[in-house]
Parts: structure tokens; sequence; C-alpha cells
């Protein structure tokens, strides 16, 4: 009965499972690693597994380390097409005070900010994999890369402007309000005015 409940939790996902999943479904830790014994699945890391013929989805992979875990930055880019560089190092951002196994990763790169604006711009996205993940919406990730222009490839910060600035899709209103509350509103309108 376990074994097929973890299974669906499985094929719900896309082929991986983490172990908060199969406890939040009153499932003991114990099945997991029985399925692992026996190849039923594959421990991919710590906390997170998938079937044996898995292709990996680093995204989930993060995500599945943190509630808080929202993806940012170059990754955002990304994830908007608004950068075509595939993120080989994938940018978060977390609340200050995270004190978790995110900071032990080589492969991510984590940007704190206070509470009171980590959920600012927050959607949910499908992974390249399939699986959902909370990444910044446009207007807050061009937000964050002005703010946090020393911290991005210079090339990959022009290209991200100029497609924004290019783009049907842009609303300005909404990067204004985001400004405001980041308290970059002069260094925004300055990189607007420039492209628009």
């Amino acid at each position: 009965m376990n074994y097929k409940k973890i299974l669906k939790i499985v094929e719900k996902n896309n082929g991986y499972i983490t172990t908060n999943e199969v406890v939040s479904n009153g499932i003991e830790r114990r099945f997991l690693t029985n399925m692992v014994r026996k190849g039923d699945l594959v421990r991919i890391s710590k906390g997170y597994y998938g079937l044996p013929n898995y292709i990996e989805d680093e995204y989930y992979k993060i995500a599945s380390k943190s509630k808080n875990v929202i993806f940012s930055m170059a990754t955002a880019l990304y994830l908007h097409n608004l950068s075509d560089r595939n993120p080989l190092i994938y940018n978060v951002t977390l609340p200050f005070g995270y004190n978790g196994s995110l900071q032990k990763e080589k492969n991510v790169i984590i940007n704190y900010v206070n509470r009171n604006i980590l959920d600012l711009g927050a959607i949910e996205m499908i992974s390249p994999f399939g699986m959902k993940i909370k990444v910044y919406d446009i207007e807050r990730t061009i937000c964050d890369i002005i703010k946090n222009k020393n911290k991005i490839d210079g090339e990959i910060f022009s290209k991200a402007l100029k497609e924004y600035a290019r783009s049907n899709n842009k609303n300005l209103s909404k990067l204004t309000k985001y400004a405001k509350i980041m308290k970059i509103e002069k260094k925004v309108s300055d990189y607007m005015e420039v492209l628009l």
C-alpha cells in the first residue's frame, strides 16, 4: 500500500519525490530506503529521490531543500527567456537568517533579503522538467538585477534590459511599484528612460 502511494506521488511529480513529501503523506521514511534497496528508486541526493531512469531536475532538487527558495537573478532571466544562458550555477533568494543545506551547494548562489520583500513578485512556474517551482516575475527580476548589477554578468544584464524594454508583456507600473518598495526607484527609472 505505501509503495503504491509513493509511486503515485512519484508519477504526479514527473519521476521525483522528496522525503518531506513522503512524511507529509503519512508514510514512514523506511519505505523510501526499501524502494532504493530494491532498485525501484534512486537516491539522487539527501532527501531527493527519482525513478532509476530519471533525468535530474536541478531546479526541483534545489527547490525541495527549502520552502522559501525563489529562483532569481540570472536563473530567473533564463526561465523568463530574457537570457539564453542555461544556468550551471543557480541563483536563488532566501530570507536573512536562512541556515540550511543550500549554503553548502557549490552550484547555488544565495541572495539574502528581508522577509518583508521575499515574496514580492514571487510566482509559480513549471521547471524545464515539468515541476512546480517558485520564481520571481519579470519585473521583480529586472529590479533585482538593477539593484545587484555588480553580481551579474554585464552581457546578461544589458541583453535582459534591452529584451525587457522591447517586450510587449512588460508592466511598467508594476516595475515602478516594485522599485519603490525596494527603494531603487531612481536607478530603475534612469535605466528605463535610456531604453524606452
